[in-house]
């Protein structure tokens, strides 16, 4: 009776390790580049996220390569005690169709902890590309075809991805050059040693409203909102009928995380995700802050099976693995 008694008071004393969650920093692991739209995306929501959980520290981790897949594997490796998240983006959901082999198994390795926005993809080209709107664009790519290259933050990047669909919505093989990162991909193509380009709004608007690159549309199925993007017509509307590619970002942490810290923090991306400041700077870059089901990790994981279905498709037809 005694030692039943010990065993029950250790088990009881144990229980505001829970409760007292978060009592120290968190790290959120992102798996690309410092200053790339996907970090912008996580510092702004790590500074959102702080505030409902006790104003602890929230810091970024940059641990990128291999499209993501790195820190996507380093954070399956942490422990589970939710000082280790992952913020990653579309790359969850075509790694798998890219890579021959992973480090992590996407729906196995992860607590899913819910969707955070959806940015859209906008078409760019160098300043001395001839065509003036998206009819032009096409004329132009039509004409030039074996001729044109078009540039990527990586094989697995957004831009990478977007970049396929737009090849197969329009049955036009490009030649794909990828770099290590946007900022350099974009570089290239402000300089003219580009072509064309697909991107997050997140990392163009400020290209496009600078005049450094052409922009033609956008390819979500409503028009945007942002001044600098609202007279962008949409892929659809331009002739490439039900093109709609937005780049999502979602929250996770490893596989068997408790529950009761789980909760915890999918109740503070509740609150983040209404957060002034953090609306105020992705409206301000075109991107569309979650605001149903997929908040909530089942629905989140159910988005993300869909997801890979779709993407599996597109890689397999384009026939683009990485290595």
């Amino acid at each position: 009776m005694k030692r039943l008694l010990t065993i029950a008071i250790a088990a009881l004393a144990a229980l505001p390790a829970f409760a007292e969650y978060p009592d120290k920093s968190i790290t959120i692991v992102v798996p690309f580049a410092a200053g790339g739209p996907t970090d912008k995306v996580a510092r702004d929501f790590a500074e959102a996220l702080r505030k409902p959980l006790g104003n602890v520290a929230v810091v970024v981790d940059n641990a990128g390569g291999a499209g993501g897949t790195i820190g996507a594997a380093k954070a399956a490796r942490a422990p589970n005690d939710g000082y280790t998240l992952l913020l990653h983006h579309v790359s969850m959901a075509t790694s798998p169709a890219l890579y021959r082999k992973l480090p992590y198994k996407t729906l196995d390795d992860f607590e899913y902890l819910g969707l955070i926005n959806e940015v859209p993809m906008t078409i760019i080209s160098k300043k001395t590309l001839p065509a003036n709107n998206f009819a032009e664009l096409r004329k132009w790519l039509e004409d030039n075809r074996g001729k044109i290259n078009i540039a990527n933050a990586g094989v697995g990047s957004a831009s990478h991805l977007c970049g396929l669909m737009l090849q197969n919505a329009l049955k036009i093989e490009m030649q794909t050059i990828s770099y290590r990162g946007t900022a350099p991909a974009m570089t290239e193509l402000i300089s003219g040693q580009v072509d064309v380009m697909c991107d997050q709004t997140t990392n163009t608007t400020a290209q496009i409203e600078g005049k450094m690159v052409k922009a033609y549309a956008v390819t979500t199925q409503q028009r945007l909102k942002t001044p600098v993007l609202a007279a962008l017509p949409t892929l659809d509307e331009s002739g490439l009928k039900g093109f709609n590619v937005s780049i999502w970002h979602g929250l996770f942490a490893p596989k068997g995380t408790p529950k009761a810290i789980t909760d915890k923090i999918n109740a503070a991306l509740k609150v983040a995700l209404k957060d002034p400041a953090f609306v105020k700077s992705q409206e301000g870059l075109g991107a569309v802050i979650i605001n149903d089901a997929r908040m909530n990790g089942p629905e989140h994981k159910k988005f993300v099976e869909a997801e890979l279905e779709k993407w599996g498709s597109v890689i397999k037809t384009a026939g683009q693995y990485a290595d």
